[in-house]
C-alpha cells in the first residue's frame, strides 16, 4: 500500500464526507496529507486519528487571503504539496432557480469554484517549479446530468469541469496533471441537502436513477482519486470520471 510514498497532498474540506474518505486513502496508500478544512476541530480529530501521515490545518477556502496564508504557511515549513485535492464543497436545497438568494448564490460560487482559482493562484507556480504535481477537483455528475431544483448547485459543478479541462491543457507543458471526480449523490453530511429531506421516500427517488442501487460513499471517491493521482495515471489529464453507479449513462 504505497501507490503515493513520498507524496504530500492537501486535500480541501477533508475532515468529513468525501474529503475524509480521500485523506484516509492517501494515508494509506503512504502519503503525507495536509487536512484544510473550515472546521479545524474536525480537521484535528481525523489527524489525530490517522497518526504522523496526516496533519490539520484551518482554511476558508473561499477567502483569499486565507488560501495565501495557509500556501506561505506550507512553504515556511517545507510542506509543499505533490498533490492537491479541490474538494471542499456547499450545496443548496431544491428550489426553483429563481428563489435561490443571492447571498446563497454567491456564497455557493465562492466555495465550489472562486476556491479552486484561490489554490491554483497559490499553489500551481510552486508546482511549475517543480516541473510536476497532479491537482484532482471533486466535480459532480450535476455538472453533466442536472437534477431539477438544483440549478445553482448544478452550474457550479459543470464550471468545475470546464475549469479542470482548460486547466490541464494550460498545466501540461509544467508536468502537472489536472483531473475531475463527478460523484453521484453519496453518503456524506450534504446527502440531505440534495435531497431535500433525508426521508425513506426521498432516498427512493434518488436511488432509482443509479443503476447499481446505492448511493456513492467517501471510500468509493477516495480510492478513485488515489488512482488520478497516483503514477498509475501518469498519463491521464482532463478526465471528469464518473464514480456513479450508472446514472450518467
Amino acid at each position: 500500500m504505497s501507490r503515493l510514498a513520498g507524496r504530500t497532498a492537501l486535500v480541501t474540506g477533508g475532515a468529513s464526507g468525501f474529503g475524509a474518505g480521500i485523506v484516509r486513502k492517501f494515508v494509506a496508500e503512504g502519503a503525507t496529507v495536509l487536512i484544510a478544512d473550515l472546521d479545524l476541530n474536525g480537521a484535528e480529530a481525523l489527524a489525530s486519528a490517522l497518526g504522523s501521515g496526516a496533519a490539520a490545518f484551518a482554511v476558508d477556502v473561499a477567502d483569499g487571503a486565507s488560501v495565501a496564508a495557509l500556501a506561505a504557511l506550507l512553504q515556511r515549513t517545507s510542506q509543499v504539496p505533490d498533490i492537491l485535492v479541490n474538494n471542499a464543497g456547499i450545496g443548496h436545497a431544491p428550489q426553483p432557480l429563481a428563489e435561490l438568494s443571492e447571498d446563497a448564490f454567491d456564497r455557493l460560487f465562492a466555495v465550489n469554484a472562486k476556491s479552486v482559482y484561490l489554490t491554483a493562484r497559490n499553489f500551481v507556480p510552486l508546482m511549475r517549479a517543480r516541473g510536476r504535481g497532479a491537482i484532482l477537483n471533486i466535480a459532480s455528475t450535476a455538472g453533466i446530468s442536472p437534477r431539477p431544483g438544483l440549478t445553482w448547485y448544478n452550474a457550479s459543478k459543470g464550471w468545475m469541469i470546464t475549469a479542470t479541462r482548460s486547466m490541464a491543457v494550460e498545466l501540461a507543458p509544467f508536468g502537472i496533471r489536472v483531473n475531475a471526480l463527478n460523484p453521484v449523490a453519496g453518503e456524506t453530511p450534504l446527502l440531505a441537502t440534495f435531497m431535500g429531506g433525508d426521508t425513506p421516500e426521498n432516498r427512493a427517488r434518488f436511488l432509482a436513477t443509479i443503476p447499481l442501487g446505492r448511493f456513492s460513499t467517501p471510500d468509493d471517491i477516495g480510492n478513485a482519486a488515489c488512482f488520478l493521482c497516483s503514477d498509475e495515471a501518469a498519463l491521464i489529464t482532463g478526465v471528469a470520471l464518473e464514480v456513479d453507479g450508472g446514472r450518467c449513462i
